[in-house]
């Protein structure tokens, strides 16, 4: 494979930066910005024919504008001759559309995947997909790794006991159970039902239990926050002490940071995968840098070495 090279739009420059620091390689000379008329313009700045590319962009706020960028991106540098292009998606939006669950509703996680691969891509770097399906939605390789060992090594050093790992949802079980059992803590999960399409939920219940111990809830994304704000009432009901939230995608986007604050949480520990503005950085958010697990990753893709050793 050619030379290796990175390039980032304007979705999540400073992680796109960590990442080549780590491994010691500049980051890539290109031009990414929008017209008055709202129409975006991309012009890469150096040689890329024959390179093996990797383009760094989380499908993050404004998320459109993010996803627009990517695919002009990768157009250009597919016509500049690049000897393969990597789509490195730290968080991949539209993942809860990832299948059809009312009348007339689209598939919005595979129109992406679609956009992606038409754009010219050959493989796509993702982290923590919401479902696990959407890889399937792609035809290209597609290597997705997992911020939960990072996520771990933070809550142990912790030196935290009697605690209860908390799934913010049924959906949520699965990997909330790897994730307690790589903490050695029980498992308890918070039953509820989505009442409406714009995020509105009622939580139901929970099963297991936090009498008497701290809360860890966890989820794969804090959005609005109204999920987690509805177990961490439930935990409250069935007797939890401390309350800690830990997600890998802080969006943060409308109420959030709102119900955050006006919340007793211990602490909310999240990645960088979505960059975190200073404004919503309070003294109770712990964010963890996820640029060595990327450049970990690009370095085997690039050698073609196998990525699961990352996590061995």
């Amino acid at each position: 494979m050619g030379e290796l090279a990175i390039f980032t739009g304007n979705a999540h420059r400073r992680l796109a930066t960590e990442i080549c620091r780590h491994l010691n390689v500049p980051l890539g000379k290109a031009q990414v910005f929008e017209f008055s008329n709202e129409n975006i313009f991309v012009k890469i700045d150096e040689n890329v024919r024959g390179k093996d590319v990797f383009v760094v962009q989380p499908f993050s706020t404004p998320v459109n504008t993010s996803i627009m960028e990517m695919l002009i991106m990768i157009d250009a540098l597919k016509r500049a001759s690049a000897q393969r292009i990597t789509a490195v998606v730290p968080y991949y939006a539209y993942g809860r559309t990832d299948k059809k669950d009312q009348p007339r509703v689209p598939i919005t996680a595979r129109l992406i995947a679609d956009c992606l691969t038409a754009a010219g891509a050959n493989r796509v770097l993702t982290m923590d997909l919401h479902a696990g399906q959407i890889q399937g939605f792609f035809n290209i390789p597609v290597d997705e790794l997992t911020a939960q060992n990072l996520l771990a090594r933070y809550v142990s050093a912790k030196g935290m006991d009697n605690f209860t790992v908390v799934s913010s949802d049924a959906g949520f079980a699965k990997k909330a159970r790897n994730f307690a059992e790589q903490l050695n803590a029980p498992l308890a999960i918070v039953e509820k039902r989505r009442l409406t399409n714009d995020g509105q939920m009622e939580s139901m219940g929970l099963i297991g239990s936090v009498a008497g111990r701290d809360a860890l809830i966890v989820d794969d994304e804090i959005d609005t926050a109204g999920s987690m704000m509805q177990a961490v009432r439930v935990v409250r009901e069935q007797g939890a002490r401390e309350v800690y939230l830990c997600s890998v995608h802080a969006v943060l986007s409308g109420p959030a940071m709102e119900r955050i604050r006006s919340d007793d949480i211990r602490e909310v520990i999240v990645t960088d995968t979505i960059p975190v503005p200073e404004e919503k950085r309070l003294p109770t958010v712990t964010v963890l840098s996820v640029a060595e697990l990327f450049a970990g990753a690009i370095i085997r893709i690039h050698e073609d070495r196998s990525v699961t050793d990352l996590f061995r």
